[in-house]
């Protein structure tokens, strides 16, 4: 075989075989094939697209480019979350603690982000002495004893994901579905679940913007499940303003830990940890129902089992448990601004991109990897979309280190309230479920 002929093949719209997929990775990693032919190769995917099985033949080989995560006698217990990504989105931390105290085993790898604000390993670390970089028999050992363990994604998973992406964000070939299906796939076959449930996101603070594109993304996951035999389950959920009210790491772990304490009832962050913990209950046997399943969920809340299992995961991971009781535990910000609406009305939008900005002006995100974070820093939002609001009520705080920094994420956020007289119809958070 060579590259140019399969190039050639992808560009007149034809289909590849397993042995072709398997070659061009190889190629790819071997350093037989040029960046050039590569990207090439890329762009003739973004126009011509991948049909399901080429598109599952890519996870494949892509998974099998580097370590594979052997869970063994877990692999079929064991349930494993992912979120596209969101504007404050802290709900793998309110829903993994929940479902290990529900009898769910946890094995979950999480990442660093770069952007607006830090991933789920970044919240978690401004924890005092909370560490994640667990070798797998490590991960594996606290599995076993406490039934939940959370690592951090390393180099070793699937590096071939990492070779094309660094070419497809220099290409334009990011945005095409079968591409981004396979990168996100075989990253969560790698981490060793055979029982995955995806977060797909869309609007204003979503990569997809529609829900249309993300139903057709949405279904090549699933798509490509059923053709490697996992269980995958897609949540296509609402994202135009920040989930929950802190956007900023140390302020998303304090949000999680007051909602597993039972102190948060409602709300968007309730409703979709509900609702993905009920549905991993259901994906794995233990309810029928999403409605028996919640149920049981809110017990486990209100007992304080699901506390005592962050708590539990806290020290195991040799993080300082009294954040959980003392939030001054936590780096603290030197300013805290309140930020006051200037009339009177219902909140009718909160611009995502805007609160986001503002919280990585602050000093919670980062431009590109390795640059520091600042865990205290972000923004709380006072006031929802759906709330009144009167003139002189706290709209939004500011947590602060630097007065000038403060100015311009006011500036930012003043800009992403969308205040009006009439109360709004608001959407629902899930829009469909595709298994």
């Amino acid at each position: 075989m060579r590259i140019v002929d399969l190039i050639e093949k992808k560009k007149m719209g034809g289909e590849h075989t397993k042995e072709e997929i398997d070659f061009i990775i190889d190629s790819l990693m071997n350093g037989v094939a040029a960046d050039y032919q590569i990207s090439a190769w890329l762009m003739a995917i973004y126009f011509k697209g991948m049909t399901q099985k080429e598109t599952a033949y890519l996870t494949d080989a892509m998974l099998r480019s580097g370590e594979v995560i052997n869970l063994g006698e877990y692999s079929d217990k064991v349930v494993d979350k992912h979120s596209t990504g969101g504007v404050g989105d802290k709900v793998t931390i309110t829903l993994i603690p929940l479902l290990s105290a529900a009898g769910i085993p946890i094995a979950k790898l999480s990442g660093r982000a770069l952007g607006y604000t830090g991933g789920t390993v970044d919240k978690l670390e401004s924890i005092p002495g909370f560490r994640l970089d667990l070798s797998i028999d490590d991960m594996i050992k606290q599995l076993e004893k406490i039934n939940v363990v959370i690592g951090m994604q390393t180099q070793n998973l699937t590096p071939a994901d990492g070779k094309l992406y660094a070419l497809r964000d220099v290409t334009s070939t990011v945005n095409s579905i079968p591409l981004i299906a396979s990168s996100v796939v075989s990253k969560k076959l790698a981490s060793g679940s055979n029982n995955i449930i995806l977060d797909v996101k869309y609007g204003g603070g979503a990569f997809m913007e529609t829900p249309e594109d993300a139903e057709k993304l949405s279904q090549c996951m699933v798509d490509i499940g059923k053709n490697l035999n996992r269980n995958i389950t897609a949540v296509i959920t609402y994202m135009d303003e920040p989930l929950g009210r802190a956007v900023g790491n140390s302020l998303e772990v304090i949000e999680a830990i007051e909602f597993l304490k039972g102190n948060i009832k409602t709300g968007d962050i309730a409703e979709l940890t509900y609702d993905f913990a009920s549905l991993a209950l259901v994906q794995m046997g233990k309810y029928d129902n999403q409605e028996d399943a919640k149920k049981y969920l809110r017990e486990i809340i209100e007992s304080g089992k699901a506390i005592n299992k962050l708590r539990e995961l806290i020290i195991a991971q040799g993080g300082n448990d009294n954040v959980i009781d003392n939030y001054a535990t936590f780096a603290t910000a030197s300013s805290k601004v309140e930020c006051i609406a200037d009339k009177s009305g219902y909140i009718h939008k909160i611009n995502a991109h805007d609160i986001a900005y503002a919280s990585k002006i602050l000093g919670a995100g980062r431009d590109k990897k390795g640059d520091p974070i600042d865990y205290s820093v972000g923004v709380f939002l006072n006031k929802k979309t759906g709330e009144e609001v009167k003139a002189g009520d706290v709209l939004y705080t500011l947590y602060s280190n630097n007065d000038e920094k403060t100015k311009i994420a006011k500036e930012s956020c003043d800009k992403a309230f969308v205040i009006k007289d009439c109360k709004p119809e608001l959407k629902p958070l899930i829009y469909k479920i595709i298994k």
